[in-house]
């Protein structure tokens, strides 16, 4: 699908080039057609102009030549023939040249068509390409916001009733006091969310639905290069009666090195990973558990089946009653951290080349499967020496966070009267008075001597 994406916008951009190109020529052809047809009408009036200037030069001639008064008496009669003058060539001198240049003006003038290359210049080529790339992105993100979209209404109508179910209230975005009308609230182009409350063991579902960012071009061919699918997030908020005090996490290796390097509780309580073969389950998993009771009772038949058919899908599971987060920029936070009692489940959708449709038809088992957990987590109870074991850890936690916050408070007490001290020598260094100076020297060696000096106790003893 991918592949058939890039090649449409490949030979989209390919034709638009050669159409822009046709078009191009088409205009510089129908140019040179109107600039020919105006030069005949440009000839017809040189023409006219230039016989004008030939008559009146005649008639000049003409006048000129006429005598202005005539004698009798000095006229001569000649003997010859009358029409000797012609044979004058003194007489008719410039005439041959202004008729040989009367006959050529009646000739039309050659046009000289210039005939411009067809290859176009290269930054035609560049606004061509520019153009192509801009209607291949806007095509793309169309085309993309709807795959998106598809996929997000075909998950919730294969899950609808499910939901209702389930949960008394579905697609609660906040902003509404009834039950809403069972819709996904839209975060952005490629996220969604749902929130449904109203059920036994948990406060509240949040639902996550992370889709790739389809609808940007320069993402998708980001993607070709890395392993990303979508992606389905399920956050159920407990309360504390809905389980007991522990942490567990399964996840495929990759995803359990970084769960353990970013998360507080999995870091604290769950150092340690094993191998998903202890647990029957495929090797590609991790296992990190606090108590080995919780991961012994979590896997059961069911679950083991679900995590070897569906383990191309299942990202991660997610048990806490620690959960705080990633882990602080601050090595040594000065305030307590805040704790909730989360459930946690990651799948990944199948890019299979199906109809969403079917896509969400396949998955649908793995969203019985989570409430299956959910109502698992509400029953099982940690045996005594589980529960002693879980006390102990957090109360070395606590005792480990006081101690770290009590040594973080005394060293920013010392800077602070270090600093008091700074700025009042400063203050009695700039007085002119080196009596005063001298007394406040003493005054402080005193007090440094006096906190070297061991505290001792008195005891008072009564005498019998």
């Amino acid at each position: 699908m991918k592949i058939t994406v890039i090649t449409a916008s490949i030979v989209l951009g390919f034709l638009f080039i050669v159409s822009a190109n046709n078009v191009y020529k088409d205009f510089m052809k129908e140019d040179d057609l109107k600039r020919n047809e105006f030069a005949d009408f440009d000839a017809f009036d040189e023409d006219d102009d230039f016989e004008t200037d030939i008559k009146l030069e005649e008639e000049k001639t003409e006048q000129d030549e006429q005598p202005s008064s005539f004698n009798a008496e000095d006229a001569v009669v000649e003997d010859a023939d009358e029409f000797d003058h012609f044979e004058d060539e003194d007489e008719f001198e410039g005439y041959e040249q202004s008729s040989e240049s009367k006959s050529s003006s009646k000739k039309s003038p050659e046009i000289s068509i210039v005939q411009l290359p067809e290859q176009l210049s290269f930054h035609y080529y560049v606004e061509m390409a520019l153009i192509a790339g801009i209607v291949i992105y806007f095509a793309n993100f169309i085309r993309g916001k709807q795959k998106n979209s598809n996929l997000v209404i075909a998950w919730f109508n294969t899950n609808k009733s499910l939901l209702n179910d389930n949960f008394s209230l579905v697609g609660d975005d906040g902003k509404v006091t009834t039950i809403s009308s069972n819709t996904m609230k839209k975060d952005s182009e490629h996220l969604y969310t749902l929130w449904c409350s109203g059920r036994t063991c948990c406060e509240g579902m949040l639902v996550e639905l992370q889709f790739l960012k389809r609808q940007d071009l320069f993402s998708v061919l980001a993607n070709y290069c890395s392993d990303v699918s979508d992606q389905i997030h399920f956050k159920f908020a407990l309360a504390k009666e809905d389980m007991d005090s522990y942490v567990f996490c399964v996840a495929p290796k990759k995803n359990a090195v970084k769960f353990s390097k970013e998360l507080v509780d999995l870091g604290t309580f769950c150092p340690e990973r094993k191998s998903g073969d202890k647990f029957e389950l495929p090797s590609i998993f991790n296992v990190m558990t606090e108590i080995n009771e919780v991961a012994m009772s979590f896997f059961d038949g069911k679950t083991v089946a679900a995590f070897n058919r569906y383990s191309d899908l299942i990202e991660y599971v997610h048990i806490s009653d620690r959960y705080s987060g990633p882990k602080s920029p601050d090595d040594n936070p000065t305030k307590p951290l805040e704790y909730k009692r989360m459930f946690l489940v990651g799948f990944s959708i199948p890019d299979n080349g199906k109809t969403a449709e079917e896509i969400m038809e396949y998955m649908h088992p793995l969203m019985n499967l989570v409430f299956y957990w959910l109502e698992k987590i509400k029953r099982f109870r940690l045996s005594k020496e589980g529960k002693m074991k879980a006390d102990r850890n957090r109360t070395r936690l606590e005792e480990a966070f006081l101690k770290t916050t009590h040594l973080a408070r005394n060293e920013a007490a010392a800077a602070r009267r270090e600093e008091k001290i700074r700025k009042e020598k400063e203050r009695i260094l700039n007085e002119d008075d080196p009596d005063k100076q001298r007394r406040w020297e003493e005054k402080e060696m005193k007090k440094q001597m006096k906190r070297k000096i061991p505290k001792m106790k008195q005891l008072k003893v009564k005498s019998l």
